[in-house]
């Protein structure tokens, strides 16, 4: 990959689907995370207002920290951004107590955190018009599903949507992401137990890439190794129950013979 002139096409591509839009910048929401990292940088890049927001639920100290760290960074570097902390725990402890209780398992409450945070991000986004970028990248999006639907996926545009996770790092590296970010597992941040992207799918990222590859390639399965098809199931399986997460929501179309009239 040519991370230089990868890194210029999408923030060429950012600057001009924001002056088609009539908007005035960016809002992108900081996990601590080198996904959340790379595109807050790139949407620096393009010269426009950033607002980067860094939006702790209960959140593990050390996540707190690398998502400030990487905010304080960005704004010594990038003078168009501003970084912003919004507190949501006692939102979400509200939230909480206000729910039945036979609701709350600890996936929805996970959801639930991601979707508080996709409502901080548009209401920043609309009081100062502003995208919301998002954050998802190519296996994430587009293989595993690995997303809430309506919260981390309820987005503007998504700039390193076409990047593998591999790829996102390089461009980080190349960027000079700071170290805490690139060396740290990967997290949704959306468990109480500090879990990780991996734990949480069983794959690792460079695994899930293989598979995603594979899969479109149709290569001969006679040939895998245990773990190999391992990964392939766990790759398949997560790509069947998370479609309708990747799909557009489906119309019901009326047909031409059923009169409307």
């Amino acid at each position: 990959m040519q991370t230089r002139a990868v890194i210029d096409h999408i923030v060429k591509w950012l600057s001009q689907y924001l002056d088609q839009s009539g908007m005035k910048g960016f809002v992108v929401g900081v996990s601590g995370g080198i996904d959340s990292a790379v595109t807050s940088t790139l949407c620096a890049r393009t010269g426009y207002p950033v607002k980067a927001l860094n939006m702790p639920i209960c959140q593990a100290p050390d996540q707190v920290s690398r998502s400030a760290n990487h905010i304080r960074w960005l704004a010594a570097r990038y003078t168009n951004v501003e970084g912003v902390t919004v507190d949501l725990t006692p939102v979400f402890e509200s939230l909480r107590h206000a729910l039945p209780e036979a609701i709350q398992d600890d996936l929805s409450m996970a959801n639930t955190r991601s979707r508080l945070r996709m409502l901080t991000l548009y209401g920043f986004s609309t009081h100062f018009r502003m995208l919301v970028a998002g954050t998802g990248n190519k296996v994430e999006d587009f293989a595993v599903g690995f997303f809430t639907k309506y919260g981390d996926g309820g987005v503007d545009l998504s700039p390193i949507a076409d990047l593998m996770k591999s790829e996102v790092y390089a461009l980080g590296k190349a960027m000079g992401i700071i170290d805490e970010i690139i060396q740290a597992p990967p997290t949704d941040g959306l468990w109480s137990d500090n879990r990780s992207d991996e734990s949480q799918i069983g794959a690792t990222y460079d695994e899930l890439e293989w598979a995603m590859v594979f899969d479109a390639g149709k290569g001969d399965e006679q040939s895998l190794d245990p773990r190999q098809r391992e990964v392939l199931a766990i790759f398949r399986k997560f790509n069947r129950i998370n479609r309708h997460k990747m799909l557009p929501v489906p119309v019901c179309t009326i047909p031409a013979r059923i009169d409307l009239g």
